[in-house]
């Protein structure tokens, strides 16, 4: 077994703290400020190798970001890499969002943040933008592999299932593969039953009953969620709902929007929600279970399927899976970035803003946090003067 420096380890830690400190818009943003640290500044891994670590999250529930920097870090620094470089990124959203919902309860409002948030956004919308030429020059490899990234961009502006547009270009690119091969017999069956591994057992068991806010009933239930939760952090406000607000009642619909504000408005992954919601229902003990409980598994899931990626491409149809889904990944990163970019770039000043900020992204190696924190303080200027 590879040993790891502690200086390795140490690296990863700062890495992690300065992206979950700065990366404001979403899973996409988050990745493509990973990339650029780890592929364009530093070098610890090739952008092939990027995409599959990409493809991994998606094959896994949680939060892809979160579990992206967690193989990342034990690309870099092994087991300990893995373990400190999540728990690093995922600290300082933990206690921004604690802080806010301690102001909130307080004062019965969160902090304005628009401003800052403007500012912001045209930078986020270049950083993904350039993530996206370096992912998809690795990834598109073929006339088949841009139509397939292409189709899956246009489906998802349409509306489709990111989960389904996932697993549905893994499924095309392993037609096309038996087709090209030739290879119509030998895939391996799959099984429906979950390996004995996962820990779905315990969410299975979770308790039901007792008083509503029985903390560990709590810590149980936001379990059961990052067991269980695929997609966006935008698909965790349907969990929520169901389960703090119309089975519980724990919170009401207002505090439940208020929840997710701040977790858009704060950086690093979105799931830290579930601190501001933990917060309301039990205080900074609750906030610790529910974070605790909402990104426990993600360490897990990672711990356990880190180790089968090179069985993955050792396996022709495995292989031929993850390409697709890698190219999904791109076509999906894609309409982010379009998305993102039409809501952002409303203004003559935020589009000069984002194309300055991409000049400097493809001609230089800046570091991106300093070009999130230019973009902040540009917004808080502009709102300062109006």
């Amino acid at each position: 077994m590879t040993a790891h420096r502690d200086s390795d380890v140490a690296e990863v830690a700062r890495l992690a703290l300065q992206i979950g400190a700065t990366a404001f818009g979403g899973p996409a943003a988050h990745t493509a400020l990973l990339r650029r640290e780890v592929v364009g500044r530093r070098g610890w891994v090739e952008d092939a190798r990027f995409l599959d670590l990409m493809g991994l999250t998606n094959l896994i529930p949680g939060p892809n970001s979160t579990e992206l920097v967690m193989l990342v870090g034990r690309e870099r620094a092994g087991w300990r890499g893995l373990c400190l470089g999540g728990a690093c990124f995922i600290a300082p959203a933990f206690f921004l969002t604690l802080g806010f919902a301690w102001l909130y309860q307080r004062y019965g409002t969160t902090p304005a943040a628009g401003d800052l948030l403007r500012g912001i956004q045209p930078v986020i919308v270049a950083v993904v933008a350039q993530a996206i030429w370096g992912l998809g020059r690795a990834a598109v490899r073929s006339a088949f592999g841009a139509v397939l990234a292409a189709g899956v961009f246009a489906l998802s502006l349409a509306g489709g299932n990111e989960l389904v547009l996932l697993f549905g270009a893994g499924v095309v690119a392993l037609g096309r593969a038996v087709v090209v091969a030739g290879r119509w017999t030998g895939l391996p069956t799959l099984a429906l039953v979950p390996p004995d591994w996962l820990p779905l057992p315990l969410v299975a068991v979770a308790p039901t009953g007792g008083d509503p806010r029985d903390l560990s009933r709590l810590f149980w239930l936001f379990l059961k969620i990052g067991a269980t939760l695929y997609g966006s952090g935008y698909v965790l406000i349907a969990f929520l709902r169901n389960d703090l607000v119309a089975r519980t009642g724990w919170l009401t619909e207002a505090q439940l929007l208020d929840a997710v504000a701040v977790g858009q408005v704060t950086p690093g992954p979105v799931f830290t929600t579930a601190t501001f919601a933990g917060y309301l229902v039990g205080g900074v003990f609750g906030a610790v279970l529910a974070t605790v409980g909402i990104f426990l598994p993600a360490f897990l899931f990672v711990a356990v399927a880190a180790p089968l990626l090179p069985r993955l491409r050792r396996s022709w149809w495995l292989s031929a899976a993850l390409d697709g889904i890698n190219l999904a990944a791109v076509g999906l990163m894609a309409a982010v970035v379009w998305t993102l970019g039409r809501a952002a770039l409303d203004t003559v000043g935020s589009g000069l803003l984002a194309v300055a900020a991409l000049v400097l992204l493809l001609r230089s190696r800046i570091n991106s946090a300093w070009l999130v924190a230019i973009g902040g303080g540009a917004g808080l200027l502009a709102g300062a003067a109006v």
